[in-house]
């Protein structure tokens, strides 16, 4: 494993206890930026950890109330994956990024991107309920490492799609 992409693993991380903990909004935002730089000059990143990167930097926006940044980050998440086929649970990512974004705008395009994550989450659920390796978008589930697309996403206590699509705001 290379020095940078160690670096952005770190990173990565360390963002998500600080979005946690709350204890530092400075040093997330700083962390969250670091993370995606590192994973960029990696030699082993691969355009779903660019797009993973970008949904980060975009919750992080979002957690700390700011939807323009969050808004562009989360677009930057969807033209990774559009640009590079880049499908299942990191599209349903790039839709859920921009659903919180435009939803903490206060934007009518916020139940649109709802609707197309819902949408993207059932798929995947479908397409991977025979044994498949990763985990439906009915079972509590989150990006918390920059791995490569063929990885599970952990179970975590964060807020995950299935919470954006089922809570209400």
């Amino acid at each position: 494993m290379s020095e940078e992409r160690q670096r952005g693993v770190d990173l990565f991380n360390e963002a998500w206890r600080l979005m946690e903990t709350r204890e530092d909004d400075d040093r997330l935002l700083h962390i969250t930026h670091a993370s995606r730089y590192h994973w960029g000059e990696a030699e082993e990143c691969r355009p779903e950890n660019l797009a993973r990167g970008e949904w980060q930097v975009s919750r992080v926006y979002t957690v700390l109330g700011r939807p323009e940044p969050a808004i562009w980050h989360a677009r930057r998440c969807l033209e990774h994956c559009e640009a590079n086929g880049i499908g299942d649970w990191d599209l349903a990512y790039a839709y859920e990024a921009l659903a919180r974004a435009h939803g903490l705008a206060g934007d009518d395009e916020a139940e649109q991107w709802k609707a197309k994550a819902r949408t993207a989450g059932e798929c995947n659920h479908l397409c991977h309920s025979s044994g498949g390796v990763h985990r439906s978008a009915t079972q509590p589930s989150t990006v918390a490492t920059p791995l490569s697309c063929t990885r599970t996403p952990p179970t975590s206590k964060r807020t995950t799609l299935t919470g954006l699509l089922t809570r209400p705001r």
